[in-house]
């Protein structure tokens, strides 16, 4: 079978790989977005655009009774605007010499095509679907942030941007940045003030003081990693100058925790190691070190309603669930610190409803069958949560 074959077979593979074939980088996703405007016109989709063009589409609920959920994605893919021509090879779909898209494209398709099919459905109650795609999340995550969330009245929020079928994350890192810097108050010439003791190289004191720094895995709950903090670079002098005793030399660190705790215990061992270098180093160096947040922690909210429903209907159907946490960042952060249009705390998670293999790169591919699979797995859980 080629792909014409099967998109002729299968509704949302073809709706997957039309969504696939409009190219949109982060902060130029105008051609998809227009798409799925006219889509949505011509399924009678109520669909809205709020002042940074992010989308919102709605399926009025049939029991206003019961509560509605959201499911959201990003439209925007890692690559440019030049033509995507999709294949097939076996059960995968692939892209020709470039990015697929499947990021976050399979999760496009997966929403939109529950809500087209939900709203031609007004037998079935439930509380109403809300969903909502959102731009430039690979690059800056500036979609999530300029979100409306006054337009969204769903409490209990369905990512769908994770790379493995079954996956269901709970909780995410934080992503922060750590400025180390020293100063010493005295440079000099290597060759005249080397033996001078209040001279200090601020390389080799910055290398002193890394060396007391953690590095690596900070803190674990049964194989998985909670709390990390990872050098990611120094700087000292100029390599090609050796005949000075340098003054200033940094360094970075990335710190990602999904315990705020951990977290917090981490940041007062680091600034621990830099007051007791000051304190041996007074009147010669100063040493600071700052904190930056780039990303919010997403931590896990206590509620067991949708893992329990997500792990019951999975198992139902055949899908191994993944119950878990992730180090690294999605706009599962963003949501968990934000609230709806009713003041409450969204409770995300990072649903995975695709296999999506390679990504970001010329080789990735989706197995259709699993996006398949995810969709059935979609329409059990909404009707779970709705019973």
């Amino acid at each position: 079978m080629n792909i014409e074959e099967l998109r002729s077979k299968k509704e949302l593979v073809d709706l997957f790989c039309k969504l696939a074939e409009i190219p949109s980088p982060s902060l130029d996703e105008g051609k998809v977005i227009d798409w799925i405007c006219n889509y949505c016109h011509d399924n009678d989709l109520k669909c809205e655009k709020d002042d940074y063009n992010n989308i919102y589409i709605t399926v009025k609920a049939t029991d206003p009774s019961k509560s509605p959920i959201l499911l959201s994605s990003h439209l925007d893919v890692i690559g440019d605007n030049s033509p995507i021509t999709v294949r097939l090879e076996g059960s995968l779909i692939k892209a020709n010499n470039r990015t697929l898209g499947a990021d976050d494209k399979a999760g496009v398709a997966n929403a939109l095509y529950f809500a087209t099919k939900l709203n031609k459905k007004p037998k079935i109650k439930h509380g109403g679907l809300e969903v909502h795609f959102t731009r430039d999340e690979e690059s800056g995550m500036t979609g999530i942030k300029n979100t409306d969330f006054k337009r969204i009245k769903s409490k209990y929020v369905l990512v769908l941007d994770s790379d493995i079928l079954g996956q269901f994350m709970t909780s995410g890192a934080s992503y922060v940045t750590a400025y180390l810097k020293v100063k010493t108050f005295k440079g000099g010439h290597s060759g005249v003030d080397i033996a001078d003791p209040q001279r200090e190289n601020a390389a080799k004191l910055i290398a002193d003081l890394i060396a007391d720094m953690p590095q690596g895995v900070f803190y674990s709950e049964d194989g998985k990693v909670i709390t990390s903090c990872n050098i990611g670079g120094i700087a000292a002098g100029d390599v090609n100058v050796t005949n000075i005793i340098n003054t200033d030399a940094e360094a970075t660190y990335s710190i990602r925790s999904s315990r705020k705790d951990k977290e917090n215990e981490l940041m007062e061992l680091m600034q621990d190691v830099v007051d007791a270098f000051n304190e041996d180093y007074k009147d010669i160096a100063q040493a600071t070190l700052e904190f930056v947040e780039k990303m919010p922690m997403f931590e896990e909210s206590g509620d067991k309603l949708l893992p329990q429903l997500f792990t019951k209907v999975a198992q139902e159907a055949g899908i191994e669930p993944e119950i878990s946490c992730f180090h690294a960042g999605a706009e599962t952060h963003i949501y968990a610190n934000e609230k709806n249009a009713n003041g409450e705390l969204f409770v995300p998670y990072l649903v995975g409803l695709a296999t999506v293999c390679n990504m970001h790169s010329a080789s990735e591919y989706v197995d259709y069958k699993t996006m398949l699979k995810g969709q059935k797995l979609l329409e059990a859980l909404f009707i779970e949560f709705n019973k």
